[in-house]
């Protein structure tokens, strides 16, 4: 049989647009911060892939907040990763004196303090999900200036735990740093999102063999 590969956050946003968040539109950016912090682009109802294939590789946009990474190959990590990936979200919650951090590793222990800090109203708490959500809208702000997406799907497990409350800051905090204001959804697909978007690839590449006539 043959075999196709496909980058993982492209796949979730073929669940998306298929089945999601994304039905109906033909031009978005689905962000995803999980084990890594990248972005999808899907333009003209089709994903954008680029020259190399790294067109979305956002981690390692330089933004302002974070010193220059050079090397990012090597380094396997940019500017934007050190500046809102998982990983960088329990560090934040320790330099704002919070106690309770979770020992699990980091994109487990992100998505618990984001959910926490969305679900219980304190000060710190607050003050973790405005901060995480300014350096969110520092990245998007390049890629939104740059493609003028019609929507933004916020996706991955340290985006969605903090569903709506995270959601608005963002979107706020976007619309005093670009020009351009795309709508920003959170993410329907939760189970499974890569496997459910590579379903969805490999189901239409079958329906394009089996009902192709021109063959």
């Amino acid at each position: 049989m043959p075999v196709e590969y496909e980058n993982d956050v492209n796949l979730v946003a073929v669940a998306e647009q298929r089945l999601g968040a994304a039905r109906g539109h033909e031009d978005f950016v689905l962000l995803w911060n999980e084990g890594g912090l990248g972005a999808a682009l899907v333009l003209g109802g089709r994903l954008h892939r680029g020259w190399t294939g790294g067109a979305g590789e956002v981690g390692f946009l330089p933004v302002p907040g974070t010193p220059l990474v050079r090397q990012v190959t090597k380094a396997n990590s940019g500017g934007y990763q050190e500046l809102a990936g998982s990983q960088a979200i329990p560090r934040l919650a320790r330099e704002i004196g919070m106690s309770s951090v979770p020992s699990t590793p980091y994109a487990e222990a992100a998505a618990t303090l984001v959910e926490r800090a969305a679900g219980e109203d304190t000060a710190l708490n607050r003050l973790l999900l405005q901060t995480y959500a300014t350096r969110l809208a520092t990245g998007l702000a390049s890629l939104v200036s740059v493609l003028d997406p019609e929507l933004v799907v916020l996706s991955g497990a340290s985006l969605t735990a903090g569903g709506e409350a995270l959601r608005a800051l963002v979107q706020s905090e976007l619309e005093e740093l670009a020009a351009s204001r795309p709508r920003l959804v959170v993410g329907d697909v939760h189970e499974h999102p890569v496997l459910r978007g590579a379903l969805e690839s490999a189901l239409a590449t079958t329906r394009d063999e089996v009902f192709n006539t021109s063959r």
